[in-house]
């Protein structure tokens, strides 16, 4: 029988002291992995959230905080991403996350030797600047909401939302990983040819469609050689963490050129992350079955069907998306919440959608990302993009100035929030994965 997790303990304390904040999203029970760099530094450090402060792993292992750690391990907290820890394995990253712990706790030795040397150790949240956590690979992003894909079906083929393969196989698409960027940075209105009008040629300019994607990505560790592939049964233990994800997405450009091969500059302009990688371990006490299938639909084929999948391969994360436009600002207005849905309603869970891109014989490196597509709900106020919440612009949004919303407007800021919470665990959270919209250059 596995031993309880002792870094999950509710009962836990840190002597960081906004770490026990109510509603905080990075209490002693979390951890996440991130990189950040001072304003006078050029150096990334790896760094562990603690409440609203940064656990500098490079100074800890400077100070000998981390020697009952071995040296690889040490090394790794000490690169300039997390790429190193990656390449490790969930096993070193959960021995990481066992020590800060007994670092940050307010009952250990270890916790009040870390103390002392706080003002070495931590670094506040804003006083540095966060980076993408990873140096990627590759990116690929996946269709897995049944919801997601029936109803932006239906706005095109009502006849036939789904495509007969959906129910079979996790459908996605190599996205661009040069341009993904941690939280904050600039989303800049993106080029592209589209056909407003279907009785004239296309034209080439901005986009007027554009729009956010309510995502939840996972973070790929270890790694694999080509041909070889990762069965669905050891996927969980290539998962090193979560991030949340805003696949932006130019949907007047999309609907012109996503056929016959699917999304290209419709999508590889822009791919925000949140900065902080959750990890799995972390996820553990909000572990929940796979979706449940109704009566009739396919059970998955036996390389994506595994009995410890099935009973607990899905994640009960709390996900919301909110707008503040560049009027809600001036006028002093907090931004409005425009939907809220949740992780557990996803088709296939994120082992089944690892098993299946490494089916084929691709390899998987660490760092690599994989995002699971938009999560949207079986509610109208679940649904994670415009193109489905105004049914593709047909039914605009009203916000609370006044404005309207078919799609994004510049100078519009979109923030993603997600969080765990459940009886007998403490909450969890992600932090923040936001852009504001910038004119069209």
């Amino acid at each position: 029988m596995t031993a309880p997790d002792e870094t999950l303990d509710v009962a836990l304390r840190s002597w960081v002291d906004d770490a026990q904040a109510p509603g905080a999203d990075f209490p002693i029970q979390n951890l996440p992995f991130g990189v950040f760099r001072h304003d006078y530094e050029e150096r990334p450090r790896v760094g562990i959230a603690i409440g609203t402060h940064v656990l500098d792993c490079l100074a800890a292992v400077r100070a000998g905080m981390f020697d009952a750690l071995s040296p690889p391990v040490r090394d790794a907290l000490q690169s300039w991403s997390l790429n190193a820890l990656m390449a490790l394995g969930r096993d070193d990253a959960r021995a990481v996350r066992r020590v800060a712990s007994r670092l940050l706790r307010d009952d250990t030795d270890d916790g009040r030797s870390a103390h002392a040397m706080r003002d070495v150790l931590l670094v506040r949240m804003d006083r540095v600047g966060m980076l993408v956590p990873a140096e990627i690979g590759d990116y690929t992003d996946f269709y897995a909401s049944v919801f997601h894909a029936t109803n932006v079906g239906a706005l095109f083929r009502p006849d036939q939302p789904l495509l007969p393969n959906y129910k079979y196989v996790p459908i996605g698409y190599h996205g661009r990983a040069s341009s993904v960027v941690a939280s904050g940075a600039p989303v800049r209105r993106p080029h592209g040819q589209r056909r407003p009008d279907p009785n004239a040629p296309p034209v080439f300019g901005p986009s007027a469609g554009l729009d956010y994607e309510l995502e939840v990505a996972v973070w790929v560790c270890g790694e694999s050689t080509i041909g070889e592939t990762v069965p669905i049964a050891r996927a969980a233990d290539r998962m090193f963490g979560l991030s949340l994800l805003n696949d932006w997405s130019a949907r007047d450009v999309q609907s012109w050129e996503y056929q016959p091969l699917g999304p290209f500059l419709a999508k590889n302009f822009l791919t925000t992350v949140s900065p902080w990688v959750v990890t799995i371990d972390a996820l553990a006490p909000f572990r929940a079955p796979a979706f449940e299938r109704p009566a009739g639909d396919p059970a998955p084929l036996p390389y994506l069907n595994d009995a410890a999948d099935q009973a607990h391969g899905g994640f009960d994360i709390t996900l919301e998306v909110w707008l503040s436009s560049t009027a809600m600002r001036e006028q002093g207005m907090a931004p409005v919440r425009l939907s809220s849905g949740n992780l557990r309603t996803m088709y296939w869970t994120f082992a089944q959608m690892l098993a299946h891109h490494a089916s084929g014989g691709c390899n998987l490196r660490p760092g690599d990302l994989l995002g699971s597509g938009t999560v949207s709900g079986p509610e109208k106020s679940s649904r994670g993009c415009l193109l489905e919440l105004t049914t593709r612009g047909a039914e605009p949004l009203t916000l609370p100035t006044g404005e309207t919303r078919a799609f994004l407007a510049d100078g519009d800021e979109v923030i993603l929030k997600g969080w765990c919470a459940r009886d007998g665990a403490a909450r969890i959270g992600f932090g923040d994965c936001r852009g504001i919209v910038r004119a069209a250059q």
